[in-house]
């Protein structure tokens, strides 16, 4: 049966532009509600901020309500803590701050059950709670997830082949923020030197002819670079940015609105 993750596939292998967008906040109703305005994805973000394994299971579940694909972007590169997210049914993990191929290949080995990875058997959600078909399962569980791996660090620009040959990575996905910083130009993510850097990454992603996105937040210049670059697929925006915007848009025009009354 197709799923919704194999519809996501299916467009970036006729190279086309698949959009989500990023929750942090621990109110699932977020998540069901960026997947009713049309967004693939919805990228939970464990990293930072307060999810807990409820929550994220909370914001899963809502994702698969509003037919969007559930990513959760796990705080480290920590197999325990992956395990517990894979069967829970999520149908991506993005690994943070990949810097090697090694570290490419334990992020794969943990989503893999033996021999071919390190992932314990104790599947609940991810196969209907016991009522899926335990062997079909176990024998295709590899190829439910999306193995994402983030690249954040100058360093991806003389590790970037390595990693992307590693067997096993279905995608990756570029943090500017982070990056931005490992140059030591924290918050400048529009430095000259970073975006020269960004390039690179472009051209050694895009030459290996695999998909490829960005994380990041939207303006209309940067997206369009990012395109520019090769990129494919991109978390856009996050929820507590959409609430401070459309909050300072709404008392902006309601003091105009008094001012303009006063004149």
């Amino acid at each position: 049966m197709k799923t919704l993750l194999d519809g996501i596939k299916e467009k970036l292998a006729k190279k086309e532009t698949v959009l989500g967008s990023h929750v942090g906040f621990r109110e699932n109703s977020f998540t069901e509600l960026l997947g009713d305005v049309g967004f693939e994805f919805v990228w939970i973000d464990a990293e930072h901020g307060p999810l807990d394994k409820s929550d994220i299971l909370n914001h899963i579940i809502a994702a698969r309500a509003a037919g969007a694909v559930s990513i959760v972007r796990v705080p480290w590169n920590e197999p325990v803590f992956v395990k517990s997210i894979l069967d829970m049914g999520v149908e991506g993990i993005v690994f943070p701050m990949i810097r090697t191929a090694e570290e490419a290949r334990l992020a794969v080995s943990s989503c893999m059950y033996p021999p071919e990875g390190i992932r314990g058997a104790g599947t609940r959600r991810a196969n209907k709670y016991g009522l899926g078909d335990k062997n079909f399962y176990n024998e295709q569980a590899h190829n439910t997830v999306w193995k994402i791996m983030q690249i954040e660090h100058i360093d991806n620009v003389e590790t970037l082949e390595e990693i992307l040959s590693v067997e096993g990575v279905d995608t990756i996905v570029v943090g500017p923020n982070d990056f931005a910083s490992s140059m030591g130009k924290l918050g400048k993510v529009r430095d000259p030197e970073v975006l020269a850097a960004y390039d690179k990454i472009g051209e050694i992603a895009t030459a290996h002819n695999i998909p490829w996105g960005v994380s990041m937040g939207y303006d209309e210049t940067t997206f369009t670079e990012w395109v520019d670059r090769g990129a494919t697929w991109f978390g856009l925006g996050f929820d507590f940015l959409y609430i401070a915007a459309g909050a300072q848009n709404t008392l902006k025009q309601a003091k105009a609105v008094i001012e303009k009354k006063k004149k």
